[in-house]
């Protein structure tokens, strides 16, 4: 069986496989065409979607002479419903997609899988996230990236009066918000207001001047993205504010494990969600497609935390993120 890594880094994958029937081509077969359908790179995760994406796809066609895999970027639901239309007219045999906003986008993910097409969702799953919908789900652990930034504010500061800025209002972020309360369950953590930051750094610049403006107490931040946590850390530097202790963020961006590596007081940990979940779909695809690998089933990566004794081996500086 033809297989490469890639050079993916995969920290303790947890696979849920449904094992059952191949894809269902031929084993002569030669010729095969994967889409790939991702958000355009309007912030610093989606750019490191993008990169990824390309980097594989390329890869994948130098081991497989026969495959011809296409990837399209789409800045928003509407966009990407016509790209995954045009992916099906170009006749493909699977499509990996990670959608802008799942739900929107539920009809034409259904319409391809009813089509007999092979579908690997990533990421961003929508409300009926089931075997009707896709064939493959691949995923960081949304739930765990905030009951693990949780359990370490509460174990950390137990007293703590903590601002959160969210990301969209889409699913994973409603996993990630029931998360974080898990986290802090039982402690005396104090949520003083939540809100939108929208996975931008700008959004969350003005939340956080917002938050600074209301509360002359604050003592951590908690926001879901790496990207968030830039205009975070502007916002409060501006300020000249002393009394916020730390931030938690996510994503694993090298620019923050870089700042957990040297020590930096705001940015003492940080918690994966690699963008390169997206190679690991398309990976697995290929792996279906060309090598009658039975793929179908979850694979969700763990939310690690990254600390100052480990973060070396989760900073790449040749990444865009």
């Amino acid at each position: 069986m033809r297989r490469r890594t890639f050079g993916i880094a995969v920290a303790a994958l947890a696979a849920s496989v449904a094992i059952g029937p191949s894809l269902g081509w031929a084993q002569e077969e030669k010729k095969a065409t994967i889409g790939v359908s991702i958000p355009a790179a309007d912030h610093g995760w989606t750019a490191g979607v993008v990169y990824h994406a390309e980097r594989v796809a390329k890869l994948l066609m130098e081991e497989h002479p026969g495959l011809n895999v296409i990837v399209k970027t789409s800045p928003d639901p509407a966009s990407q419903a016509n790209a995954v239309q045009d992916l099906a007219v170009q006749g493909i045999d699977a499509l990996v997609i990670l959608p802008t906003d799942p739900d929107p986008l539920v009809n034409a993910i259904q319409q391809v899988k009813d089509s007999g097409t092979f579908v690997a969702l990533v990421d961003r799953a929508p409300s009926n996230n089931d075997n009707s919908v896709r064939d493959l789900y691949v995923a960081g652990n949304n739930p765990a990236l905030g009951e693990v930034a949780g359990k370490y504010i509460a174990e950390t500061t137990p007293d703590a009066e903590v601002v959160v800025i969210r990301g969209l209002p889409i699913p994973i972020d409603q996993q990630r918000q029931d998360g974080f309360d898990k986290g802090i369950e039982g402690s005396n953590v104090k949520v003083l207001e939540r809100q939108y930051g929208n996975w931008n750094r700008d959004d969350a610049f003005r939340v956080m001047q917002d938050y600074l403006t209301k509360y002359p107490k604050i003592d951590v931040v908690w926001a879901q993205d790496d990207d968030m946590v830039v205009g975070i850390l502007e916002a409060i530097e501006q300020s000249g504010r002393t009394d916020i202790q730390y931030v938690v963020g996510g994503a694993g961006s090298k620019d923050m494990v870089k700042r957990v590596m040297d020590g930096d007081k705001m940015v003492p940990v940080d918690v994966l969600y690699p963008p390169a979940m997206i190679a690991t779909a398309m990976q697995l695809t290929a792996d279906g497609l060309l090598d009658q690998v039975p793929v179908n089933g979850e694979y969700i990566l763990d939310a690690t935390l990254v600390t100052k004794d480990n973060a070396e081996q989760f900073y790449f500086p040749d990444s865009p993120f």
